[in-house]
Order: structure tokens, then C-alpha cells, then sequence
């Protein structure tokens, strides 16, 4: 049981791109405050300001046309907590979460805010295990593949939020995003998402690194094909 935790813990550092040298920094920051030893709300809260000093450098290198209002847009749908929820759950972090026993069997292991703060708790504790330029480059790994596939003309919204948006306006239920194929090993997979508006009759596939990433190029598609016939 201990070698099959420990096999998943370098999993995971392996898929993060990170190693931490001073491993109780791992397990405070994956650890959730019902389990009633020292846990991870103080790294949460350190985690939370590397991740948008990071977030806010990653948006302003790649868009320098963008102005500030649309810049801090963009960055409040990255780092919100669907989205590192997400992020969570492509890291496979609902498998390491320690949680007291009523939120274990209350499914806390993937409940959105749990996974939220225990990924920026991980950031807290990579800046304290190292630095910020380390903290830093988990950042950029994770999200370069999701800010690649954003338009500059898009006022920094993102294809899923632009598409959500659209459908909103002509009320018309959200898409559902189905993931429909995984290649190969844990920290190097690809997935292949479909994105499915059964009102316009589309369908469209998306591919990625990240689960994230291969819906966001799915929305592209759908959003592209809605656009130019409704």
C-alpha cells in the first residue's frame, strides 16, 4: 500500500515537471484541513498569489496588445476554480487529496474547491521547497497549452467561454464535452474530446495534452462552425 502511494506521489511530481526536496511540503499542501493534522489552507493562501503573479506574467508576455481590463479577464477565467479544479483532476491530485473520513465519503477527493486549493497549495509549497522562478515554470508548463489556443481578438476570452457565451445569448443548453480517446503513458497522454451542441447538430473533436486543452480546441471548432451558420 505505502509503494503503491509513493509510485502514485512520483506520478505525479513526474506529470507537475517538479520534485520536491523536502517531500512534508508535498504532503501539507495535499492535505485537507477535516483530516485535523497540519494542512493546507496557509499554502493554499501563499499558492494562490504565485499562481496569479505567474498567470498575470504568462498573459502579458504572450498578448501585448491586449489592454489591461481584457488581460485581467483572462486571467480570472484561467485561474478560477473550475479551472484549477481541472487542472487538479489532469494531475490526477483527487488520488492523493488526504481527507478526513466524512469528506472521504462524502466524495471531497473531487469536490471542485478541494481540488482548487489543493493545487494552489502545491504551488505555495514549490515556493517555499525552492523558489518562484520554480513555481513559476509549473505555471508556464501547465498553461501554455491553454493560452496558445486563445485569440488575441477574442478580448481575451477563452473558445470555451466565447462559446458559452454564444449559446447563452440564443438560449440554447451548454455543450457537453466528452472525452473519447487517451494515448499514451500518465505524464505524456493526448486526449481526444468531443464537443456536442445537439440543438445545431454539432460535433466536433478536439485533441491535447491535457484534457483542458483538447476540449478548449474542440470549442474552437464548434464555435467556428455556429458562428458561420447561426
Amino acid at each position: 500500500m505505502l509503494g503503491d502511494k509513493k509510485a502514485l506521489l512520483t506520478a505525479f511530481c513526474n506529470r507537475l515537471g517538479y520534485t520536491f526536496t523536502h517531500p512534508k511540503l508535498l504532503r501539507e499542501a495535499l492535505t485537507h484541513r477535516s483530516l485535523g493534522v497540519l494542512h493546507n489552507e496557509r499554502l493554499e493562501f501563499l499558492g494562490d498569489s504565485v499562481l496569479n503573479c505567474a498567470v498575470a506574467g504568462l498573459v502579458f508576455r504572450r498578448f501585448p496588445e491586449i489592454p489591461e481590463g481584457y488581460l485581467s479577464r483572462l486571467r480570472a477565467n484561467l485561474v478560477n476554480q473550475q479551472a484549477l479544479s481541472d487542472l487538479a483532476l489532469e494531475l490526477e491530485m483527487d488520488q492523493l487529496i488526504l481527507l478526513g473520513e466524512g469528506e472521504m465519503k462524502s466524495g471531497g477527493s473531487r469536490r471542485p474547491s478541494i481540488l482548487a486549493d489543493a493545487f494552489e497549495a502545491v504551488l505555495g509549497g514549490i515556493y517555499l521547497d525552492s523558489d518562484f522562478a520554480s513555481a513559476e515554470a509549473v505555471v508556464v508548463k501547465l498553461y501554455t497549452p491553454m493560452i496558445e489556443q486563445i485569440d488575441s481578438s477574442s478580448q481575451g476570452k477563452d473558445p470555451k467561454t466565447l462559446l458559452q457565451e454564444f449559446l447563452q445569448c440564443r438560449k440554447v443548453a451548454l455543450p457537453e464535452y466528452v472525452v473519447v480517446n487517451t494515448l499514451g503513458k500518465a505524464h505524456q497522454q493526448k486526449f481526444k474530446v468531443e464537443c456536442v451542441i445537439p440543438k445545431f447538430n454539432v460535433r466536433t473533436l478536439g485533441e491535447g495534452a491535457s484534457r483542458r486543452s483538447a476540449e478548449q480546441a474542440a470549442a474552437k471548432l464548434a464555435y467556428e462552425q455556429v458562428c458561420a451558420h447561426h
